[in-house]
């Protein structure tokens, strides 16, 4: 716990705009919000101290792509979604807020329940938010998608068509038509969900399907988007391909998760439209940079999708790198780490030659607006009080954002972990 009015002294400062780490600056805090920002401030009488002088400061760090309701042993076992009930996911995205949070990543993104039918994401973040639970604050969405598709993890249970039909029907976001998405969005703003994510292609880890399949009509799409617009959502999408990111651009989607297989002139279309991208860049590092042993620990389907797409990955991955795309940081961890440890995406960024301030922006001032959340991801007056301290070289060391020192959340301090 932190006292109502706390003076930190930063070593070093990224404010999340300036590309530059400022030296022994203070910033003053009341509340749980920051007062003031500068060098030498005075310290008030009921303010406690907090000596950071041999950290490098920043706001707390945003992961934008993240599917927090799976459990460790999910990830470790690869089992079935649809062995966990609700219940089961809900415990698991609490515990996913709370481990991300004392890792210094004091916001996450969950774009769409990975394993379950119904909604969970609004309860357990109403939780943390009425204090039950401490954990990184959320912003949600549950992900539209159609049967048989990437989005559809029903399928895997099994050639019993009674069960997938009966659990097909308690996935509230799945389905058919135009109006069956009008209802579900309705559905989900009421609920008081944040965003909408659209499930529009197939992808790598699911069985039947390509990457660069449609998996919703051009009349569902733009239902989709007109829907969400009218209620103040942003509308997001899963998508690699250059055809089908165009068409959403055309449409006009607010972001793309992955466009891993973007050519240039669809870069400079998103670019012209302001359409951002979370890259997700982690997931795809075996791929991109080939990697045999982690290759080897993935499904044989997966495998044979990601060897056919190899040089696609590299070249998107070049793409993206060099165009002026607004890039979002979120890491899609659904296998070999788990959903909390969300610093290994800042390794990918800077082993692919990313400049570290852009990674930086990325996860801090950029996915803030992404997040459609102006009052996080800078550290200046009238923000929100969230602070992480790291204790690494955060321009040279890849695994700097694994090995968090020091976090604060509106206004709270909270014990760290280190991933390392």
């Amino acid at each position: 716990m932190c006292a109502a009015t706390t003076l930190i002294h930063c070593g070093k400062l990224f404010d999340g705009i300036t590309e530059t780490l400022q030296p022994n600056v203070d910033i003053l805090i009341r509340g749980n919000r920051i007062e003031e920002v500068g060098c030498g401030l005075h310290t008030p009488s009921d303010a406690e101290v907090i000596d950071l002088s041999q950290l490098t400061v920043t706001p707390g760090m945003i992961d934008a792509h993240v599917h927090p309701d799976l459990m460790e042993s999910f990830v470790a076992n690869h089992s079935n979604p649809y062995s966990m009930n609700d219940a089961y996911c809900a415990l698991a995205a609490a515990r996913t807020a709370e481990k991300a949070l004392r890792r210094g990543f004091t916001t996450l993104r969950a774009v769409g329940a990975f394993g379950c039918c119904g909604y969970v994401f609004h309860n357990v973040r109403a939780a943390i938010e009425q204090g039950y639970y401490l954990g990184a604050r959320m912003v949600i969405s549950q992900g539209c998608c159609t049967p048989g598709s990437h989005g559809d993890y029903v399928k895997s249970l099994g050639p019993v068509p009674e069960l997938i039909q009966d659990y097909g029907q308690r996935h509230v976001c799945m389905g058919n038509g135009p109006e069956f998405f009008r209802a579900a969005l309705r559905e989900q703003r009421r609920l008081g969900y944040d965003f909408a994510k659209i499930m529009a292609t197939g992808g790598f880890a699911t069985e039947g399907d390509s990457p660069v399949d449609q998996q919703l009509g051009d009349d569902e799409l733009q239902m989709i988007m007109a829907t969400a617009h009218e209620l103040g959502m942003g509308v997001t999408a899963h998508a690699y391909f250059p055809a089908l990111v165009t068409k959403l651009a055309e449409f006009g989607i607010d972001g793309i998760e992955h466009a891993a297989l973007i050519d240039k002139t669809t870069a400079t279309l998103l670019e012209q439209k302001d359409v951002y991208v979370v890259p997700t860049f982690m997931p795809y590092e075996p791929v991109v940079h080939w990697d045999e042993e982690r290759m080897k620990k993935k499904t044989v389907a997966a495998q044979k999708k990601y060897r056919y797409y190899q040089e696609q990955f590299v070249e998107g991955r070049k793409v993206l790198i060099e165009s002026n795309i607004r890039l979002g940081y979120g890491t899609d961890i659904v296998a070999q780490f788990f959903p909390y440890e969300s610093g290994y995406e800042y390794e990918a960024w800077l082993n692919s030659g990313i400049d570290p301030y852009r990674a930086l922006k990325a996860a801090t001032s950029v996915n803030a607006g992404i997040c459609q959340r102006p009052q996080i991801g800078t550290i200046a007056p009238g923000q929100l009080a969230d602070i992480a301290g790291w204790k690494r070289d955060l321009l040279k060391d890849p695994k700097a954002l694994l090995d968090c020192a020091f976090v604060m959340k509106d206004g709270v301090c909270y014990e760290t972990e280190s991933n390392l």
